[in-house]
């Protein structure tokens, strides 16, 4: 099997910020276990944490151009996989991962530069891989840098490299004049390259120099070949529609089962369901609810309050939805309009609608437990995770029909719309509702939920074959 080097900005346990983090924290471990060595470099963050990390190589200095960083390499290990540190301290020692209270660092594209500089040398130092596998746009200047000026350098002739698109919508899109702050040629700024409409992108350099290319699912793979989903780079995505896979991430079900976690009101399994409806009136009177509403199917919804997550389709259906015999709890926080959407619904009808405006974790493993149905409108969603971890917990998925939501969910687990509108939102939403009345129906599609299989080995399955693949073709 391969040795594979792993470049991405989060993992956990040293920083989140979102789902990548996920990624990179589960990937190496569950590849390992199918035969693959694995290693992962991300920054040192000052907010993250070094998990023991100890100082394994230098300092040295990467030149970006004609500025230079004096950069140190730190090795912590979760369980047999090697995290390399990339610290930095001017880059790197400041509130924030990607951003301040002003909006993104507008040095990112050099901090994500040294990330990348520091990969190689990793590489060259300290884990000889054989394929680089390359996570969104913070990492897209490793391909570009060893296509480019390190294409002739022995240490890495043979070696392949996998760019992985988690969300194309976040690009690393800089001035033209980063290109130079970054140590590249002028030749590398047009069309055909790293230029977009006047800027330089990352991705897009990502994009032209990996060897293969692959999103978190299938679908949005498919989609992102279009102009709707392509976010200006569909044109090129299709031109590599060949070396264009997807490949559904997993999920930890050591942290997302009903048989064992620890922060809902009753554990329960598909052999037996009595602990579910535990949650269900625990999670009720977590919010006030009054007695009756046990009787009502409860909808759940955890999400950031954003258009992409399809709020805007939930605002035109608002009315129709509190006039529905149901009992509806949100917890999220992002962009205030749909902040205050949730604060005035749950206002107007405080009998059936609840809100809390923040990110709870505890909070997040009851609302799967404790509702009946969970409702994801994405406009696009290159996998997402709540859906998967509803049908665990025996919670029926309602979703809009893209991304990783139409690969994972079918008329045999939960109720899917295709139409982008509060009508289509509604008519499913209403299916669901109306199948909830009978509970044999019901019951079959739950218990096909909970029968799913979305872990991590299946998924590292994939990336094994993708990776055999690669280095069959070098």
């Amino acid at each position: 099997m391969p040795d594979v080097l792993m470049v991405a900005s989060e993992a956990t346990p040293f920083i989140k910020t979102g789902g990548l983090a996920d990624v990179l924290g589960s990937l190496p471990a569950a590849l390992a276990e199918q035969g693959v060595r694995c290693a992962v470099v991300l920054p040192k963050y000052k907010e993250g944490s070094a998990g023991g990390a100890q100082p394994v190589y230098g300092p040295f200095k990467v030149w970006l151009g004609r500025r230079s960083f004096d950069v140190r390499l730190d090795l912590a290990a979760v369980g047999d996989v090697p995290y390399y540190l990339v610290d930095c301290p001017p880059l790197f020692g400041r509130k924030g991962v990607y951003h301040g209270e002003a909006g993104d660092f507008e040095d990112n594209h050099l901090r994500f530069a040294v990330l990348s500089r520091a990969a190689l040398v990793v590489a060259r130092r300290l884990f000889r891989p054989r394929i680089f596998h390359c996570h969104d746009w913070q990492a897209s200047l490793v391909p570009v840098y060893l296509k480019t000026q390190l294409a002739s350098d022995p240490t890495f002739l043979g070696t392949r490299i996998l760019l992985t698109i988690h969300n194309l919508g976040y690009q690393g899109i800089f001035p033209a004049g980063a290109l130079a702050q970054l140590g590249l040629g002028e030749e590398l700024f047009n069309p055909e390259m790293l230029e977009f409409y006047g800027n330089v992108n990352l991705l897009k350099g990502g994009i032209v120099f990996s060897d293969a290319i692959n999103t978190v699912s299938r679908k949005y793979a498919e989609e992102i070949q279009t102009p709707e989903y392509g976010f200006g780079l569909d044109g090129l995505l299709r031109a590599r529609r060949d070396s264009l896979t997807g490949i559904l991430n997993g999920v930890d079900y050591g942290e997302w089962n009903p048989e064992t976690d620890p922060y809902i009101a009753a554990n329960y399994s598909a052999a037996d369901l009595a602990g579910k409806l535990r949650c269900k009136r625990d999670l009720l009177d977590e919010f006030g609810f009054p007695p009756q509403a046990f009787e009502r199917p409860l909808v759940g919804i955890v999400s950031r309050f954003v258009s992409q997550k399809g709020f805007d389709l939930l605002e035109g259906a608002a009315d129709a939805i509190a006039s529905e015999n149901l009992t509806l709890v949100a917890l999220g926080a992002g962009e205030a309009r749909y902040e205050e959407l949730f604060r005035s619904l749950a206002a107007r009808r405080p009998d059936k609608i609840a809100v809390k405006i923040a990110y709870d974790n505890v909070l997040a493993h009851k609302i799967e437990a404790g509702s009946d149905i969970f409702l994801m409108p994405s406009r696009y969603e290159p996998c997402g995770l709540n859906q998967i971890y509803s049908m665990r917990y025996g919670t029926v998925p309602v979703v809009r029909a893209t991304g990783g939501l139409d690969d994972t969910v079918d008329q045999t687990t939960g109720f899917k719309f295709t139409g982008y509108s509060p009508e289509a939102l509604l008519g499913s939403l209403r299916e669901a509702l109306a199948t909830f009345k009978k509970p044999a129906l019901w019951r079959r599609l739950m218990l096909n939920g909970m029968s799913k299989d979305f872990s991590w080995r299946r998924s590292a399955g994939e990336y094994a074959t993708l990776y055999r693949r690669l280095l069959s073709e070098s």
